[in-house]
């Protein structure tokens, strides 16, 4: 196995099909299914079944699979490593966050980083808690910012600080300027909260479903929305009430367009947790970042 021959077939993985991984790859279909080929029969087995619209990893891919990431993500180090060589203050520092945190400090730190840091290209990014371990362990980002740790030993998790959850409700409510609510008493709302796909579960997700779960809320009652700018805009509209991260409704409570409800017995955070990959390369624009994350945790 060559590096072109995983590249390729990771290129066909990720996109689902020999014709899609042609075009990430800049390359012939028919030269990117003669590369295939050429690993399978290297290999003596098949790597994809066919499937309606593509392929699907068989069983000897899924065994390729982590090995081969494992490979790419080695040689970007190299590569990340020999350019940050000439300068701590060049080069290029990429970051996965949850989408939900940039509505926290966190922003305010890789804004003050990339202007302490002019010519180091800070590439920030969006994606789940999972999606953000998935490009930190494939080497495709230099640090990822997730909610709670990622037991998977590849990767090294360091909370940060707790993202505080407030229930909140649109300023019309009728428990809007109430005081000392019961979380059972809210047992009988609409609540509005993410989906919770069964094979990509999310810390958050998991915090919030065992806190409705506590209090007997079924899942009838339960509204899912994909997009928290969506969530807070039906609760706005009184569909619901939903359980958010403080950080995220700052704007709507200003505005008075959002209220949040004072739950007496509500006691919960989820962690913000800084990913890197254990033993892979970090840059020291990348480290620098890590150490103004921390000092800006230690201080908030």
């Amino acid at each position: 196995m060559d590096l072109d021959a995983l590249r390729t077939f990771v290129a066909i993985h990720r996109s689902g099909s020999v014709t899609r991984a042609s075009a990430e790859l800049f390359r012939s279909q028919p030269a990117v299914s003669r590369r295939l080929t050429l690993l399978e029969g290297e290999l003596g087995v098949p790597l994809f079944e066919r499937v309606p619209g593509g392929v699907v990893l068989g069983e000897a891919g899924r065994a390729l699979l982590p090995f081969a990431e494992a490979v790419l993500a080695t040689l970007r180090d190299a590569e990340a490593a020999v350019r940050a060589v000439h300068s701590a203050d060049t080069g290029s520092v990429t970051v996965a966050l949850v989408g939900t945190l940039a509505s926290t400090d966190l922003t305010a730190v890789l804004r003050r980083f990339a202007r302490h840091h002019p010519g180091v290209d800070l590439v920030p990014r969006t994606a789940t808690s999972r999606e953000v371990s998935d490009l930190v362990r494939r080497g495709e980002v230099s640090l990822g910012l997730r909610y709670g740790p990622d037991p998977d030993p590849a990767l090294r998790c360091e909370a940060l600080f707790g993202e505080r959850m407030v229930v909140v409700a649109a300023a019309e409510h009728r428990l809007a300027t109430a005081q000392d609510i019961a979380m059972a008493a809210l047992a009988d709302q609409r609540w509005i909260a993410f989906p919770e796909p069964p094979d990509r579960p999310e810390t958050s997700g998991a915090a919030i479903r065992r806190v409705l779960d506590a209090v007997g809320v079924v899942d009838s009652q339960v509204l899912r929305i994909d997009s928290l700018t969506a969530q807070k805009r039906l609760v706005e509209a009184g569909f619901g009430i939903a359980l958010v991260p403080d950080s995220s409704v700052r704007e709507e409570l200003a505005a008075g367009s959002l209220v949040v409800l004072d739950v007496a017995d509500l006691d919960l955070s989820v962690p913000v947790t800084a990913v890197t990959r254990r033993g892979g390369f970090l840059s020291a624009a990348a480290r620098t970042l890590l150490d103004e994350l921390r000092l800006a945790a230690a201080t908030s």
